[in-house]
């Protein structure tokens, strides 16, 4: 592959859009659990004991999970490469605080969580050690700018409390304090 020479002007379609992502998972049912029971993902088709197609609104499939190369594997050990995180986006604040709600409760630690100006995001570990950002996006209308117009996106403390505001009033936490 040849280096990219500053001024190459192709640019993607704007409605290009991430498809899906697949993942190689050591154990399906495992990754299932948390894909399904913990983030909500539901299936929408399963190849046995080996692979499954799962989405969010009835897509054909947002994430695929299989164990074709990886049944009983090891994550990949730090210094590698490969994936830093799948990031899924929920459409509201209000949808965000329901997903972050359901990994407290289902005791998945957090490794982070940001608000980045343009977006505000949770970060965690699926079971395989795949990285995981859960995110919603601001209206582009409130994204930081610069004086020139352009995006000045940066990493600050996310108000976790804040945003479990969001959750509807009989929802309880029977969690520990967070100390993100």
């Amino acid at each position: 592959m040849a280096a990219r020479k500053q001024g190459d002007t192709f640019t993607a379609d704007p409605a290009t859009r991430i498809g899906h992502v697949h993942l190689k998972v050591a154990n399906l049912e495992r990754a299932l659990g948390f894909y399904c029971d913990v983030l909500g993902f539901a299936v929408m088709q399963r190849m046995g004991d080996s692979a499954a197609f799962l989405s969010a609104g009835g897509y054909h499939h947002h994430i695929g999970l299989n164990t074709w190369e990886s049944l009983n594997g090891d994550p990949p050990p730090p210094g590698c490469t490969g994936l830093y995180h799948t990031a899924i986006l929920f459409p509201t604040r209000a949808a965000l605080a329901q997903v972050l709600h359901r990994v407290l409760q289902a005791g998945i630690p957090l490794e982070g969580a940001a608000d980045h100006g343009v977006s505000e995001a949770i970060y965690l570990r699926d079971p395989d050690d795949n990285g995981v950002e859960l995110y919603w996006d601001r209206p582009r209308e409130f994204w930081p700018r610069t004086p020139d117009g352009s995006l000045a996106m940066y990493t600050r403390r996310l108000d976790v409390p804040g945003l479990l505001k969001e959750l509807p009033a009989n929802a309880t936490l029977s969690t520990g304090p967070l100390d993100l």
